[in-house]
């Protein structure tokens, strides 16, 4: 079956020195291509060593370094550099041809942490939808 995902490794070393949410580099970039998007989030090892990783989205148009961002309850905490204290979960973008137009007017690039579009759409039609049939 495999895993979910790809781990994200710091590509620095950080202390937590207070409470406080910091950016960390992996020196990663999403993968290029088309239609799909990306969601950063903690590994249960990392909340398990106290290390809360903010849940994140990367967008398909985004284009530089996938950072993660991280805090603790309990500082210190150093973190040493190739950590595996996240996961970059790939997804595919259901609007694409609804945003398609928004998208041509903005291109996000390696601009982060930010806003990136004029046009939000949190829900679709029954006949779009995703679906999954689980066995129990």
């Amino acid at each position: 079956a495999g895993s979910l995902g790809t781990d994200l490794a710091t590509a620095v070393d950080v202390t937590l020195i207070d409470s406080k949410p910091v950016k960390i580099p992996t020196g990663q970039k999403k993968p290029s291509t088309v239609g799909i998007g990306a969601l950063v989030l903690g590994r249960s090892s990392a909340g398990l060593k106290g290390i809360i990783v903010c849940p994140g989205v990367i967008d398909e148009d985004f284009t530089g370094e996938i950072c993660i961002v991280a805090y603790t309850l309990y500082p210190p905490i150093f973190i040493p550099k190739g950590s595996k204290i996240a996961r970059l979960l790939p997804f595919q973008d259901l609007l694409a041809e609804l945003n398609a137009s928004a998208k041509q007017q903005l291109l996000r690039g390696d601009a982060g942490f930010g806003s990136t579009e004029p046009l939000a759409c949190l829900m679709l039609t029954m006949q779009q939808r995703p679906t999954a049939i689980v066995t129990i």
